[in-house]
C-alpha cells in the first residue's frame, strides 16, 4: 500500500526538527513507526525545504546550528561558505606562513585566482610524495555513495589523508586561514596527473541532493561548499581550469590556485568547471574540497 505524506506528518516532522532532533533521528523514528525508509527521507526533505524557505531569518538562526546546516545543505538552501576576505581590494593576503597574491576574482560565481599559494619546493615535494600511489582517477558515485571509473575524467590520481606529510599539513593550515574554514572540515588533498590528451569534462563538485547515494556521502561531513585547485607544475599548452557558464579559463601556473565556493548544490551557483585537455606537456594539480561540517 502506498504511504501518503499527510499534513499531520509534516507538522510532526517540523516539531521534531524544532526540538533539535537530527535528520537521522527523525527518519529512524518514522521507520520504527512503520514508514518506508524512502518515504521517510522524502517526507523529511520536502517538508523541511518548504518550511525553511518560508521561515523568517531570525527564527532560522535560532535553530541548533548543526541541525540547520545539515538540513540546509541537504535540501539546497543557501548556507555559510568559506570565503576570502577581499575588503579593500588587497593585492596580497596574509595566509599565516606566507603572503598570497590576489590575481583576479569574480562575485558570480565566487571565484578567486591566487598566486604564490605554494612554494616551488612544496609543489615538487607533493608530486614526489604522490607518485608511488598514483592510479586511474575515480569519481564519487552519487547513485550509491561509492566510487567509480568515469570516462569524463582521464587522469591518474591519489588522496593524502589530512596532514599526512609536512608539506600537506602546511598547505591545509594555509588554506584554512585564508578562507576562514576549519582544517577538520576539509577532505584529504587529492593529487591528479594529466598526460597529453587527458582532461576532466565540465562538472559540479557538490553532491546532487536528488541522487540516491547523496545521503550516504553527506554523513561524512555534509555538503561540499568550496574547492581549491592548486597547480603543481606548468604544461606547455592546455590544461587550464575552465568555467563554461562565465567564459573563464584559469591558466595552470605553478604555485598558483583557483578557489571557488558554492552556497547550495544547484547550477545557479554557476560553478560548472572542468580541466581542459592537456595539449603539450603534462599537468600536476592538487585539489582540496571543503565540507560544511567536520569530514570523517
Amino acid at each position: 500500500m502506498a504511504q501518503t505524506i499527510t499534513p499531520d506528518l509534516r507538522r510532526w516532522i517540523i516539531e521534531q526538527a524544532s526540538a533539535g532532533f537530527s535528520p537521522d533521528a527523525v527518519i529512524k523514528a518514522m521507520v520504527e513507526a512503520g514508514w518506508q525508509a524512502g518515504v521517510a527521507e522524502k517526507a523529511l526533505e520536502q517538508t523541511m525545504k518548504d518550511h525553511l524557505r518560508g521561515m523568517p531569518a531570525q527564527q532560522l538562526a535560532a535553530m541548533p546550528s548543526e541541525l540547520r546546516d545539515e538540513v540546509l545543505g541537504a535540501v539546497g538552501i543557501a548556507t555559510r561558505v568559506p570565503t576570502i576576505d577581499l575588503t579593500g581590494s588587497p593585492r596580497r593576503i596574509d595566509a599565516g606562513d606566507r603572503w598570497v597574491d590576489v590575481i583576479s576574482h569574480m562575485t558570480n560565481p565566487r571565484v578567486v585566482v591566487l598566486g604564490n599559494l605554494l612554494s616551488a619546493d612544496e609543489c615538487d615535494a607533493v608530486i614526489e610524495s604522490a607518485k608511488p600511489r598514483m592510479a586511474r582517477s575515480l569519481t564519487v558515485q552519487t547513485t550509491t555513495g561509492g566510487e567509480e571509473l568515469n570516462p569524463d575524467r582521464t587522469s591518474n590520481g591519489m588522496f593524502f589523508t589530512r596532514g599526512q606529510t609536512p608539506e600537506v599539513a602546511a598547505i591545509e593550515a594555509r588554506i584554512a586561514r585564508l578562507v576562514g574554514w576549519p582544517v577538520e572540515n576539509g577532505e584529504g588533498v587529492q593529487v591528479l596527473h594529466y598526460r597529453p590528451g587527458a582532461e576532466y569534462k565540465p562538472h559540479y563538485d557538490y553532491f546532487a541532493p536528488d541522487e540516491p547515494g547523496t545521503p550516504t556521502i553527506l554523513k561524512r561531513g555534509g555538503q561540499r561548499v568550496a574547492t581549491v585547485v592548486m597547480y603543481l607544475n606548468e604544461p606547455t599548452r592546455g590544461g587550464g581550469t575552465t568555467f563554461p557558464d562565465v567564459g573563464l579559463e584559469v591558466a595552470p601556473v605553478r604555485g598558483s590556485a583557483v578557489f571557488f565556493s558554492y552556497d547550495r548544490p544547484h547550477p545557479s551557483t554557476r560553478t560548472l568547471h572542468g580541466g581542459a585537455p592537456v595539449i603539450e606537456g603534462e599537468k600536476w594539480v592538487a585539489t582540496k574540497w571543503l565540507r560544511l561540517n567536520e569530514f570523517k
